[in-house]
């Protein structure tokens, strides 16, 4: 019995010394994470196990004396901003002595199975004024770096308009990149995307805008039209490279036509090709040439408004063709020399009167013509077209009505006719005393000649 007594007395110590040395060994150990973190403890991303307060300090200078910001630009490029640059440095705010603080020292058993991370903003200090420096000495800031943000426009093609795209640059805006440096250094962050941070100076229209658009479809309509205006072998072409200049753009950015430009070319078509009572250089039978005061009624005239009218609705249409303008008058030929190659020439000093027809001469005749002692001048220095042609006419005036056989009109009531039933002779001076009342006198057979050879509209050149 007294040695049973006894053995249990034994182990009961042994078990008392077990647990003496446990519990010295788990409060030593308590003791030691009273200064120490526990084992698996990360304090932004360092680990700290079993460092003490100052040795995490000592880590987390080390880490801000090797930080490295990562700046990635536009087009792939990067560059790096290192703490000694920018001057950073670590303050110590107390705030990894308030972690040690907050550490529970006798749960430290725990820490084996569970790690401990802590996000902890370092207190850091840097010199803005050396952040300027850096950003000075920064590629991308670099003059000959720097390509300007433009906007996509419509450009003329030979085919017809088309959007040229936007360039998007590479231009900085210096405030957002160094609020963007700033705020990554303060934060502790290691890279950032100018990009995604909004610090490039971007076009503001793009390829893709919706009214660009619009307005490329507009002009491309607008413009499809090709007329070509013919005047003989001459021509005026309306096509894309005229009528770009005529377009008015509306607040919806479509286009339309401004009339009165269209207007005032057709004013100047006219200027350039109309011949209608102008001037006429003209070659005569000799092979001179003289040259017609304006005012007769031969020549070409277009018709403005129906001619604006006309091409305002071609071009409207899209419509590609070649065409006439509308005229008011009409003459023979529409090279510029308008009269062509069948007219009459008539010389009132030479008393007498040519006929060609397609350039070839079929009369050559004495004429008598209207009396100068009277007044009764035949009007010259012009060019006139043939009215009218009647046979068997009756031309009556104040104290006259004469049958003639061959009447051809020219101006008024002046113009060439048969006068064999009264007169016998023609040519030399008898117009000045005995002269016409203004008509050209002609022997029968040529007045028929002439008669069949001309058509209404013929040119009849006075001089």
């Amino acid at each position: 019995m007294k040695d049973k007594r006894k053995a249990r007395r034994i182990v009961l110590g042994i078990l008392i010394g077990y647990v003496a040395i446990m519990l010295i060994g788990y409060l030593g150990i308590s003791f030691y994470y009273s200064s120490h973190f526990f084992e698996g403890s990360t304090i932004n991303g360092i680990d700290c196990s079993n460092l003490t307060v100052d040795e995490v300090k000592e880590k987390i200078i080390e880490e801000i004396n090797s930080y490295t910001l990562k700046i990635e630009e536009r087009g792939g490029s990067t560059e790096t901003i290192m703490a000694p640059q920018v001057k950073l440095s670590y303050v110590d705010d107390s705030r990894v002595d308030e972690l040690m603080d907050e550490q529970e020292q006798f749960k430290w058993p725990l820490s084996f199975s569970k790690s401990k991370s802590y996000e902890m903003a370092a207190n850091t200090t840097f010199d803005e004024k050396s952040v300027d420096e850096v950003m000075d000495n920064m590629s991308c800031f670099q003059e000959e770096n720097i390509e300007e943000p433009a906007n996509a426009y419509i450009q003329e093609t030979d085919e017809g308009f088309e959007i040229v795209p936007e360039v998007m640059g590479t231009k900085l805006d210096r405030e957002k990149v160094k609020k963007a440096i700033t705020e990554a250094i303060d934060t502790g962050k290691t890279s950032i995307s100018l990009e995604e941070l909004g610090c490039y100076e971007n076009p503001t229209v793009l390829g893709d805008n919706k009214e660009l658009n619009a307005q490329l479809n507009s002009l491309n309509k607008m413009t499809a039209a090709s007329i070509t205006y013919t005047f003989g072998s001459r021509s005026e072409v309306v096509d894309r490279s005229v009528i770009k200049d005529w377009l008015v753009q509306g607040e919806d950015g479509s286009y339309t036509l401004d009339t009165d430009k269209v207007a005032e070319y057709v004013r100047q078509l006219g200027l350039k090709y109309d011949t209608f009572g102008l001037k006429h250089e003209f070659t005569k039978h000799d092979g001179t040439t003289v040259t017609l005061a304006a005012g007769g009624d031969y020549g070409w005239c277009i018709n403005k408004t129906a001619t604006t009218d006309a091409l305002v609705q071609a071009i409207n249409d899209g419509v590609v063709e070649s065409r006439e303008p509308v005229y008011l008058y009409t003459a023979k030929s529409r090279e510029e020399n308008d009269i062509g190659g069948t007219y009459v020439e008539i010389s009132i000093q030479e008393q007498r009167m040519w006929c060609y027809k397609d350039g070839q001469e079929i009369v050559d005749t004495p004429v008598v013509t209207g009396n100068v002692s009277r007044g009764f001048d035949t009007p010259a220095n012009g060019v006139w077209a043939i009215d009218a042609k009647k046979q068997d006419a009756i031309l009556e005036g104040e104290g006259y009505a004469s049958p003639v056989t061959f009447w051809l009109p020219f101006n008024g009531n002046v113009g060439i006719h048969d006068a064999d039933r009264w007169r016998s002779e023609y040519g030399g001076e008898i117009y000045k005393t005995s002269g016409s009342h203004g008509c050209v006198n002609t022997p029968y057979d040529n007045a028929e000649k002439i008669f069949n050879a001309v058509d209404i509209g013929t040119a009849v050149v006075v001089y």
